[in-house]
């Protein structure tokens, strides 16, 4: 595949905002290049990532966020303030052996975001 000048503006949006909606990308995208739309956006995050060059995850209700590197933790979402903290995939183990035992089910957490409330909404009185 060709690197199209809109693709690497892409990639760059991501490396720059780590963790991005395709809304956010147009965004940071239009900065630069103004025409570009939306459609276009959409389009090339799937391309790259079917090319394995970004990967996804779903944080919550709405658009998944995008990232150009593989996701080696497990999201926590607090569904209070919006907090977005990372944790290793190795918190997930014993549920993931707990699965493939009990239901033959191989768990990929490299997608995964778990809602909850954090600590500090936590210790807020309601």
């Amino acid at each position: 595949m060709r690197m199209t000048p809109q693709r690497q503006l892409v990639l760059d949006a991501l490396v720059e905002l780590e963790h991005a909606t395709p809304e956010q990308v147009c965004q940071h995208v239009r900065r630069t290049t103004p025409s570009v739309n939306i459609t276009t956006i959409y389009r090339t995050l799937e391309l790259l990532e079917s090319l394995d060059l970004v990967h996804h995850t779903h944080l919550g209700h709405g658009a998944p966020s995008y990232s150009v590197h593989e996701h080696k933790h497990v999201h926590l979402v607090c569904h209070r303030c919006g907090r977005v903290d990372e944790v290793p995939r190795t918190v997930m183990d014993e549920l993931s052996g707990t699965l493939r035992t009990a239901q033959g089910f191989v768990l990929d957490a490299s997608h995964l975001a778990l809602s909850g409330t954090c600590r500090t909404c936590s210790q807020e009185t309601p």
